[in-house]
């Protein structure tokens, strides 16, 4: 519990620098990230694979903020084959999701949908393999969708907006033209086109090759894009919300609907709490013990 408490605050941290930078002036250039097979866990798919209460180790940080590449691997196993040492990524997610290559799915004998990361509603099943167990997932092994991840900043200067799908071009030894590449909005995530190592292969493109929107679709069925914090129907607002955890985050100041946040005197508020506070105009009350 307390390292999950200690690496929330990191998150926070990160986010905070990235937001104290000045952006650095937009040339209509997109770094590129390529990604290979790897597995988004449960907490509960953790505990299984590893052990009881088990927590991922981080071994280095990806691209964007607070999230890492673990010390962690597990077997990946379809009804053909298995593809051993997929490294895992945290931090431990609310749903375990599996994203492969076409080349890996067919080594597995699998045929996965291509999918947004996060939409593995009727995705196909996969079995992990781990030191300590092993989990059979009815659903969630994906082949990802190209697409782009921006801060609402980005978004704005290169007139896209969330959700939408746009047509990129890579220069290079081997250039080439990918379409329905899927655009991410978030405060949270820093500028960069991730792409899977088929793709990659396909353009002879390396880690750091960089990217330019050259067409902006309109798709006739819009890939759909799941939102990290769903809308809830309109009620009756309550004015005051307790809140008694260890940590408060700009994530749960976006959730709570309340006007006022009463929390205890021990309670850990972020900096970018404080200012999502202040963005909605809601009111922090501390109590006293």
């Amino acid at each position: 519990m307390q390292e999950k408490l200690v690496q929330k605050i990191v998150e926070e941290v990160l986010q905070q620098v990235l937001k104290n930078q000045s952006s650095p002036p937009h040339d209509g250039k997109i770094p590129i990230g390529v990604s290979a097979r790897h597995v988004h866990l449960a907490q509960a798919e953790v505990e299984q694979l590893f052990g009881e209460n088990y927590q991922l180790t981080p071994k280095f940080e990806l691209s964007q903020p607070g999230q890492f590449a673990a010390e962690e691997t597990v077997v990946i196993a379809g009804p053909k084959g298995s593809i051993e040492r997929v490294r895992i990524l945290g931090p431990a997610r609310s749903l375990s999701q599996v994203e492969v290559s076409w080349t890996d799915a067919m080594k597995l004998g699998i045929k996965p949908p291509l999918r947004i990361s996060g939409d593995i509603q009727g995705s196909s099943p996969v079995t992990l393999i781990g030191p300590k167990g092993s989990v059979v997932l009815n659903e969630g092994l994906i082949i990802a969708q190209a697409h782009i991840h921006m801060s609402p900043e980005d978004s704005a200067k290169f007139n896209v907006m969330d959700g939408q799908s746009v047509q990129i071009k890579v220069e290079g030894i081997r250039p080439i033209i990918l379409s329905n590449v899927v655009i991410r909005v978030s405060e949270r995530y820093r500028l960069e086109m991730h792409i899977d190592t088929d793709e990659a292969n396909a353009g002879l493109i390396q880690q750091g090759t960089v990217a330019e929107i050259v067409q902006h679709q309109v798709n006739e069925q819009p890939i759909p894009v799941k939102v990290q914090s769903p809308v809830v129907a309109k009620v009756e607002k309550p004015a005051i919300y307790h809140y008694d955890k260890k940590l408060l985050s700009q994530l749960e100041v976006l959730e709570i609907d309340a006007q006022e946040i009463v929390v205890p005197k021990k309670t850990i508020v972020t900096a970018l709490a404080y200012d999502k506070l202040r963005e909605l105009n809601k009111t922090l009350t501390i109590r006293s013990e």
